[in-house]
């Protein structure tokens, strides 16, 4: 890949709590990070472009209706159950375990059936902006291995994991580990393999230790994965006090919340990725943040299956990295920028409550409520972040991880005012984006410099 140069507006989360929207200069160079960035009417910008035309590099120039903007990270997707997005919402958790999900995935023992499926995945994750994903994969590893690939060869940045998951009370007899150490053997070799994928030196895609949740693992097993993690250096993915049924199993199992079983496993690192964690008490946080680990809120998820909200901006007084999760397929979207308007409308209503029996002042939880622009940060830097990737800003030194959105595309349901919208704050142009983009609005998407999705400038 060469070096470029693109001019235009660009979207971008400065900080959690702030956005920026400005036209600027970008140099992204061969290497896919981002040499430097300047206001467009600057004099760096001016260098910058003088240089770019010394040396015959491209430069790209964006129309006034276009923006660039951060490319989104989906920190928890569960890859084979793509085929049952949409459908089941109306069962409870374990029902739907039981009845529809294991069937599904214990089909992805066949190659064949799961390698159309993965590709299918992939380009529309890549087409709705997300340009780093973190999957659960089943426990087959050649099936798993074809996810890997997939991936790869389309230039997603992607954490997979051959899910381990052994306890014969929960796990069906034919969709379960036979034994520990099958399983821990399958995650050691799974992780080297990812790692030497041919094209993968740079590690794009990268392997995950992941036990499937503690109600369907045995001791042992959790053991052995967390002692595997810390050996092999491997980050970790899993489940955490998700809903009534599934934080309750783990007490009265464990006698503790799941944070600190985790953690008595060895399960609770830095950049563990915890999905969901409605149920965390202030310890729980306090544990999470004190072990690095981060939490993939999945607000539309939780709506049908956790029955909760989580007390997000509790989390991040708490001090530990958030980011968001579509939760495919108990969630019914791949767009992270839905789950990002849905996060802010599920705090909305965690701050206001919803029992008209209760006067105001008692009948929510005041202070819970997120604005855009942080929901902007939850899509992005958010889970960037909660993974240690220098990606999730159009900022110096970070990966060129980027979108381009056309706002006048056909088909577009976002709404633009013929003397334009230069009046409207940052925020605002966020929360456009972020409610009514769609995916005939992302016409380019990039992942580390290279384009992965969408038409050549």
């Amino acid at each position: 890949m060469d070096d470029f140069v693109i001019r235009g507006h660009v979207l971008n989360p400065a900080s959690a709590r702030h956005v920026t929207m400005e036209r600027r200069v970008l140099h992204v160079g061969a290497d896919g990070l981002i040499v430097a960035t300047h206001g467009a009417d600057t004099p760096a910008a001016t260098a910058m472009l003088d240089e770019a035309a010394r040396s015959g590099m491209p430069v790209h120039d964006l129309t006034p209706v276009q923006l660039l903007m951060p490319g989104f990270a989906d920190l928890h997707v569960h890859a084979p159950q793509w085929p049952q997005m949409g459908r089941a919402l109306d069962l409870p958790l374990r029902e739907w375990l039981e009845q529809r999900t294991f069937p599904l995935e214990a089909r992805f023992a066949d190659p064949a059936f799961a390698a159309p499926v993965y590709e299918q995945m992939v380009t529309t994750l890549l087409a709705n902006g997300t340009t780093t994903a973190v999957f659960f994969a089943t426990i087959h590893e050649e099936s798993s291995l074809v996810l890997a690939r997939t991936c790869l060869r389309h230039g997603l940045r992607a954490h997979v994991g051959l899910v381990a998951m052994d306890d014969p009370a929960l796990c069906p007899a034919d969709y379960r580990n036979p034994s520990i150490e099958q399983a821990l053997a399958a995650s050691r070799r799974f992780i080297h393999a990812v790692r030497a994928l041919p094209g993968n030196e740079r590690g794009l895609v990268r392997p995950m230790v992941t036990p499937r949740f503690i109600p369907a693992c045995t001791d042992g097993l959790l053991h052995g994965l967390g002692a595997l993690a810390a050996v092999e250096d491997c980050l970790i993915q899993t489940h955490c006090s998700e809903s009534d049924w599934e934080h309750d199993y783990v007490h009265q199992r464990m006698g503790v919340n799941d944070t600190v079983a985790l953690d008595r496993f060895g399960l609770l690192r830095r950049s563990t990725v915890l999905a969901h964690s409605c149920f965390m008490s202030a310890d729980d946080m306090a544990l999470v943040q004190a072990r690095g680990a981060s939490i993939a809120h999945c607000p539309l998820s939780n709506a049908y299956f956790a029955g909760a909200v989580l007390p997000l901006r509790q989390a991040w007084q708490a001090g530990v990295h958030v980011g968001l999760g579509t939760d495919i397929s108990g969630g019914y979207s791949p767009s992270v920028a839905l789950n990002a308007a849905m996060a802010v409308t599920a705090a909305r209503m965690l701050d206001t409550g919803n029992d008209p029996a209760l006067p105001p002042r008692r009948r929510g939880r005041p202070g819970a409520r997120l604005t855009f622009a942080e929901g902007l940060w939850l899509a992005t830097r958010g889970g960037t972040a909660a993974l240690d990737i220098a990606a999730g800003q159009l900022e110096a030194g970070m990966a060129f991880d980027a979108l381009l959105i056309d706002r006048a595309a056909p088909g577009s349901n976002i709404m633009l005012l013929p003397d334009g919208d230069s009046d409207y704050a940052p925020e605002d142009i966020a929360q456009q984006v972020l409610c009514n983009m769609g995916r005939p609005n992302i016409r380019t998407v990039w992942v580390g410099g290279r384009r992965a999705h969408g038409a050549v400038l």
